[in-house]
């Protein structure tokens, strides 16, 4: 019996001691992949900083435009379209609440997220592509602006979405976002104090992965 309450004890402190981990962990915006991460994301919390999805680098051809892309800028491809659509049904079946979302005034971005069924979103100059040109901003002005909307904390038990092009990210987080590709999000921790911490990219195609997994 003696032994028996021993392992039940153990058991306990074992079981206390991964809890604990897993808090701190979390605290520190250590990375998260798999279960870990869904059950962060669906707490909410977070931010959800994302490249728009797969998109021809040059506009289409009057027949080639979508009718709602009257000023024939850039639009998704049929990769892009496929996937924002996968991308947005992951979310939703694995329960991932999305509060605010945040997007580039650009077409493919607003694109990305009208084929997720992501919410409406509000649109901003600063997350835009700067007509097409896609310069670098050397002021840092673009970074800091978008570094202080990532750290800005959702609602209750929601998740901010920033849909944006990758040199702003880039700038913001240069080191973080080398090799983002098309549609891929770096998910940000944020401390509730100004700051924040990449803990995990999702490439758009590993949303649907997670939910058939999860």
């Amino acid at each position: 019996m003696s032994t028996h309450r021993s392992s039940h004890a153990v058991l306990r402190v074992v079981t206390l001691l991964w809890l604990t981990l897993i808090t701190v962990n979390l605290a520190q915006g250590e990375s998260l992949a798999g279960k870990e991460l869904i059950a962060a994301l669906r707490s909410g919390g977070y931010v959800i900083l994302m490249r728009h999805a797969s998109s021809p680098r040059n506009p289409p051809d009057a027949a080639q435009a979508d009718v709602e892309n009257v000023q024939r800028e850039r639009q998704l491809d049929e990769e892009g379209r496929a996937s924002a659509r996968a991308m947005g049904e992951a979310l939703r079946r694995l329960h991932i609440p999305i509060g605010e979302v945040l997007s580039s005034p650009t077409y493919r971005a607003l694109q990305t997220i009208k084929l997720a069924q992501l919410g409406q979103p509000r649109t901003f100059e600063e997350l835009g592509d700067g007509g097409q040109s896609m310069r670098a901003d050397k002021s840092g002005a673009r970074a800091s602006w978008l570094k202080a909307k990532a750290s800005a904390l959702p609602g209750p038990h929601e998740n901010t979405l920033i849909v944006t092009h990758f040199p702003n990210i880039s700038e913001a987080y240069p080191q973080e976002a080398v090799g983002l590709a098309d549609g891929e999000a770096l998910i940000l921790h944020l401390d509730g104090h100004g700051g924040a911490t990449i803990v995990a990219r999702v490439k758009i195609d590993e949303w649907a992965a997670l939910a058939t997994a999860h």
